[in-house]
């Protein structure tokens, strides 16, 4: 049997993965395996640069902890597993998908994404979507068409009153 040092030392790691779940908007599990040392170091700081980390832990802890915050992602934690995490929804999901282009060898498995999960396929629709920014100028882009229309709208309305 496990020492009470050993036993501790697990709970705490358990009680940290809460802590980020808890904490996070967004976790994604992914399996790394593939990956060279230089390939690692540059998704950490990519990610890192976009506001998310990711940590490995083993996976009959992570099963522990997400049983104990009642979510079901068991079948996931098969085969090594990475745990990214972030405080936007999009943005850890973005950034592993892009990097998930160029480097085949990782693989999204699932997420808890706004206290719901999501497998591969929803996963792959999240990273679809524009960022912030992007749709930040889109908002911006259709306001800027709505205000020339009125404005030709009113030129035109002008026009026509003083030709009368």
């Amino acid at each position: 049997m496990a020492s009470e040092r050993i036993l501790k030392e697990k709970q705490s790691i358990i009680d940290e993965i809460k802590d980020k779940v808890n904490n996070s908007v967004s976790v994604v599990l992914f399996d790394y395996r593939g990956l060279t040392d230089e390939e690692i170091k540059s998704l950490r700081h990519t990610l890192r640069d976009n506001g998310a980390d990711y940590k490995v832990y083993k996976n009959t802890l992570m099963a522990r902890a997400f049983n104990d915050l009642s979510i079901d992602m068991n079948s996931e934690l098969a085969g090594p597993s990475a745990f990214a995490y972030g405080d936007d929804q999009i943005t850890t999901v973005k950034v592993l998908s892009e990097f998930q282009k160029n480097h085949p060898a990782l693989e999204l498995k699932a997420g808890f994404i706004d206290g719901c999960i999501a497998d591969k396929a929803k996963l792959a629709e999240y990273a679809s979507i524009p960022s912030r920014d992007g749709l930040l100028t889109m908002l911006a882009g259709g306001m800027i068409g709505l205000a020339r229309d009125l404005s030709i709208c009113l030129d035109l309305y002008a026009q026509q009153k003083e030709e009368n």
